[in-house]
């Protein structure tokens, strides 16, 4: 930047870039061209064209003045006749008002034209226009101006990023966390404590990497997180980059694929050369899946060349021939079944980091380190926000803490208080309350008592999620809501769970029609539930007393050849049979139950009629059942 100081006041002065400089003369260029044709042929747009039938009418009636004969000095040059036109308005003085006129001429075929002219004493003058530019020079400027239009057009924009010349060239983002003072490091990462410390080792030989060949250690060549979505995959990369303070070459894996087969292994290639000209340096690879699936044989069904090319060229530039000193492949994916063998052998993927859903602690965590832009009001425990958030990744509970701030803004809060946040989690579980949706007072009751039956059952059985809350205010897409969340992190469910919870799915449809003797569509959810855990039960857990240690789960696979179905047709009715002995096993017990408490049903019906929402420890000192209570021990 140059400066120029003026009576004590510093001026920057912007250097004037080589890009503005060939733009502002292509503009020139192409603006000359354009002033040289207007001058060459001046159109008279703005003139009144006249027919020659026209034009001799105007003679006759007297209304042409100072006709002037235009010829272009070129070679493809019109001869038009110019001049004045009276028309029949008057101006304020009273004069007719006069327009110019234009009316071209055939060569060759107007001398009775002229004839005419000197006939009604109307002087002709003969004009003879000359460009005010040479044509040499205009053909030249035309010539020129045409080139840059080409090359800006073609090299600049067509050439450019995505443009068909550089389809090869990678799309890669490299960002500098050197110079940027905004960077990741691990202290913008929390609930992965484990995944944090795996990846340690990474960053130590990033700083350090004579000391790691100094005792002939080798560092894992490529490091595969592995997690579902929203847990910071992505940002435990990014802080990895920033921690090591290295170059970070960013890129997604759709991002290799385009219309034309080769590009994404062109672009691979093209990848890795950056990068090895910037080692020591991590390349991130995200959502690795979609270029490293699992390889077909030829002619399977399902093949995809284009994608098998690029996958190969990764596999060698990560440990081929040539020596990939310095350079960290890091990818993610939450679908590692779905990747090559290949891929995932020593020698690249080294290493897979689990990156699960965080524990209480790590939701704690999370919550303390996103809310620090939060104001909370006094005597907000977000201790219990996250134990009321088991299954809530990181970005579950950034999004969270977000809608706890906007519902505190809509409701001029000063500050976010436990409500809000607790309105908010359940608004990111099971949807937004809609108190606007019109129904009936029928509907209202119906409504009622099928949550109430849910809400029953989920108090009476033994080993069912305690119950949270119960709502006939709809939400989402549900005219009611009877919500369970369970007391800590669950890492595995038992038989009696499965049993138990279909038996809660079941209570709705039973209330509803004991109390409307009829059938709706509001157990269509209920139904679905329940069928999938009892299939889940006889196909997948080996849950059931007649098939016992055995899996029926169906893996969608493609090979060159057909596989045998998994089981028969006679297995599968038999499976058909026992998902049914399930379903009407859990229908009986919640028809058992509910007819014997069928007076706490009525009590928490009528009650939720007139209150439209009860928390469990509501239902529960209504009904008199404290949480340890079961009135049915469960079936095995």
């Amino acid at each position: 930047m140059h400066k120029v100081a003026e009576y004590g006041i510093i001026y920057h002065m912007p250097k004037i870039k080589n890009n503005a400089i060939r733009s502002w003369l292509t503009i020139a260029l192409v603006a000359a061209v354009f002033y040289s044709m207007y001058r060459a042929n001046p159109n008279p747009s703005r003139s009144r064209s006249l027919t020659q039938l026209e034009f001799y009418k105007a003679i006759d009636e007297g209304k042409i003045v100072d006709p002037v004969v235009r010829h272009l000095d070129r070679e493809e040059g019109e001869t038009y006749l110019t001049g004045e036109l009276e028309t029949d308005e008057l101006d304020e003085k009273g004069n007719p008002v006069k327009t110019r006129y234009v009316v071209r001429l055939v060569p060759g075929e107007n001398e009775q034209l002229m004839n005419d002219l000197l006939a009604a004493q109307l002087n002709v003058e003969v004009r003879e226009h000359k460009s005010a530019i040479s044509p040499f020079i205009m053909q030249t400027l035309f010539f020129v101006g045409m080139m840059g239009l080409m090359y800006w057009f073609f090299y600049r924009k067509v050439g450019g990023e995505g443009g068909p010349f550089n389809f090869g060239k990678s799309k890669a983002k490299i960002l500098n966390v050197q110079a940027d003072s905004k960077k990741v490091t691990f202290s913008d990462v929390a609930g992965i404590d484990e995944a944090r410390e795996e990846v340690q080792e990474i960053v130590e030989f990033l700083k350090e990497p004579a000391a790691f060949k100094k005792l002939g250690g080798r560092i894992p060549k490529g490091v595969l997180l592995v997690g579902p979505p929203g847990t910071g995959k992505t940002l435990l990369a990014k802080a990895i980059a920033g921690e090591a303070n290295v170059p970070f070459f960013a890129m997604s894996g759709s991002d290799f694929e385009e219309m034309f087969v080769g590009v994404g292994a062109s672009r691979m290639r093209d990848m890795f050369a950056e990068a090895k000209k910037r080692a020591p340096c991590i390349v991130f690879i995200d959502e690795i899946d979609s270029i490293g699936m699992k390889r077909t044989g030829a002619g399977a069904i399902g093949g995809n060349h284009a994608y098998e090319q690029t996958l190969n060229t990764m596999l060698v530039e990560m440990d081929g021939f040539d020596a990939n000193e310095g350079v960290i492949v890091i990818a993610a994916t939450n679908r590692p079944d779905t990747l090559d063998a290949a891929l995932l052998r020593p020698g690249r993927f080294d290493r897979q980091v689990v990156v699960e859903l965080p524990t209480l602690k790590g939701r704690t965590e999370i919550l303390k380190l996103h809310g620090k832009k939060i104001k909370f009001a006094e005597g907000t425990d977000l201790t219990q926000i996250a134990r009321g958030t088991p299954g809530f990744s990181g970005a579950d509970l950034a999004n969270l803490l977000n809608e706890a701030a906007l519902l505190a803004v809509r409701k001029k809060l000063e500050a976010v208080d436990m409500a809000t946040l607790e309105e908010a989690r359940d608004k990111v579980l099971w949807g937004r309350e809609r108190k606007s949706a019109g129904y009936s007072q029928k509907e209202r009751e119906t409504t009622a008592w099928h949550e109430a039956g849910h809400a029953l059952l989920q108090l009476l059985v033994k080993h069912a999620d305690p119950l949270h809350k119960v709502t006939i205010i709809p939400r989402g897409r549900a005219l009611g809501a009877t919500m369970s969340l369970p007391e800590k992190d669950v890492l595995n469910r038992s038989m009696n769970y499965f049993l138990d919870q279909m038996v809660v799915c079941c209570g709705g449809r039973i209330a509803e029609k004991m109390f409307t003797g009829d059938l709706s569509t509001g157990a269509a959810m209920d139904i679905q539930q329940t069928t999938e855990i009892a299939r889940q039960m006889v196909c997948r857990y080996g849950m059931s007393e007649k098939f016992g240690f055995q899996s029926f789960a169906e893996e969608s696979r493609w090979t060159a050849e057909p596989l045998p179905p998994a089981f028969s047709e006679e297995t599968s009715r038999e499976i058909d049979a026992e998902v049914t002995r399930l379903v009407e096993s859990a229908f009986k017990r919640a028809e058992k139950l509910i007819v014997e408490n069928k007076d706490k049903l009525e009590k928490l019906a009528t009650t939720l009629i007139e209150k439209e929402t009860m928390d469990g420890a509501e239902v529960r000192s209504l009904l008199g059942l404290d949480e340890e209570a079961s009135a049915d021990g469960g079936e095995s």
